[in-house]
């Protein structure tokens, strides 16, 4: 399929349009990835574009190596989406969509696993939905291996963990 962006000012119309759609900063690897979405952009036009961005203070990279969309790069973004394709926007609107369920995830459950003094281990699960926190669980673990395997199965399924542990609590065996 042919590409529809014809020039180094439309890639940055491009970025600008799915920075001011990500939910929080991102690093090179994502704003790359997203801005993909047409076969004629080539990694060394992008990165050009995205230097470019930096330096006219469009987009800022914070010292972890997080871009952010700036006041201006909005207002100009906004100014010149209208201009890139509308089946580009489609596809970026899409991948944005995965993107951003992805990253709220990302936010709402969250597994820690920490060295305690007698060797043992904690592991902390955390379940938030947009209200707020839904769980806060500590537990001790015996290893690391098995405080990190607890994490990655919480992580994997949160939503049954709470459902079991909400259960177990509501049951009238005992």
């Amino acid at each position: 399929m042919p590409g529809f962006i014809q020039d180094q000012l439309e890639i940055k119309f491009l970025i600008l349009y799915i920075a001011a759609r990500v939910e929080e900063p991102v690093p090179f690897d994502t704003i790359l990835d997203l801005t993909l979405c047409d076969d004629a952009i080539d990694y060394f036009d992008f990165s050009d574009c995205l230097a470019d961005l930096v330096r006219t203070e469009h987009l800022t990279l914070d010292k972890t190596g997080l871009y952010a969309l700036t006041d201006k790069g909005r207002r100009n973004g906004a100014a010149c989406e209208s201009s890139l394709p509308y089946s580009i926007r489609q596809r970026c609107d899409k991948n944005l969509e995965e993107w951003n369920r992805k990253l709220r995830r990302r936010r709402q459950v969250k597994a820690t696993t920490e060295p305690r003094s007698n060797g043992t281990y904690t592991v902390r699960l955390q379940l938030t939905d947009d209200k707020g926190g839904v769980m806060d669980l500590k537990l001790m673990m015996v290893d690391q291996a098995q405080a990190k395997a607890a994490a990655r199965r919480f992580q994997d399924a949160p939503e049954k963990l709470y459902s079991q542990i909400i259960q177990l609590f509501l049951s009238g065996n005992q």
